[in-house]
Order: C-alpha cells, then structure tokens, then sequence
C-alpha cells in the first residue's frame, strides 16, 4: 500500500511569480469592458460587497460577470498541467474551481445571473453573450 504524500509547496520563486499575477486589469478583462462600452450597458466595477467580486456588475438587470483566465481558472477547452509539482497544482487549480462554483450559487441565491466569460472568447462571442443577457 503506498503512503499519500502530501503536496507540494510551490517554490519560492513560482510563489513570488504567483504574487505579481494580475488581478484586475487584465488584458481579457479591459477587452470585455471595451465591448461592454461599445454595447452602451450600464455597468460597474466596484462589487467588493457582492460574492465573489465579480470583474462586473450590470446593477439593473442583476448580471454579474466573471472574466476567468484559461489557467487559473481551469478552462475545459484549454487548461493545460503544468509538468513539475502536479498534485499541488491540481489541487489549487481545483479549489478555485470550488471557489468559482459557490461564488456563483452565492449571487444565483441573492438573485444574480452569473456569466463567465473565458479569456479565449473572442470578441464576437463576448458581444454576443453580454447582448442576450443584458440587452
């Protein structure tokens, strides 16, 4: 019988690599305000009160909007392993996954709708997605 082993640690360095990972202002993230603008949807970033801190918020029509980074996020269509420490990664990548899940049944039970948004979307599909929800 094998004896688990526990994670892991990422290194001190992957660690500090972690740290500077943007959290707001990404690239994906200021692509989908540019099409939200376009759209002329009302809109807010300011949602530290809601669940989750959604990159978004529509305040009329109750959406919020998740922009999710494929790794960090664990995106299905994209989501690679990294090679080195993998039980550790896939414990992380699965607790934000966890995380993302009961965020988004949080805003669902206040009364939310929940998008997200996956930084491979392209715009069209961005614009898509946001004119049905809330247009």
């Amino acid at each position: 019988m094998a004896i688990a082993r526990p994670p892991l640690k990422p290194t001190r360095e992957v660690s500090e690599r972690m740290r500077r990972v943007a959290v707001h202002g990404t690239e994906p993230e200021a692509r989908v305000l540019r099409i939200v603008k376009q759209l002329r949807i009302r809109y807010t970033t300011r949602t530290g009160a809601l669940p989750g801190r959604p990159d978004l918020v529509f305040p009329i029509q109750r959406i919020a909007v998740f922009v999710h980074g494929c790794f960090w996020h664990g995106c299905p269509r994209c989501y690679t392993e990294p090679k080195k420490n993998r039980v550790w990664w896939r414990e992380k990548i699965s607790a934000n996954k966890r995380r993302d899940r009961r965020k988004a049944d949080q805003l669902r039970r206040i009364g939310y709708r929940v998008v997200t948004i996956w930084e491979h979307d392209g715009d069209a599909r961005v614009r898509n997605r946001l004119s049905a929800v809330a247009g």
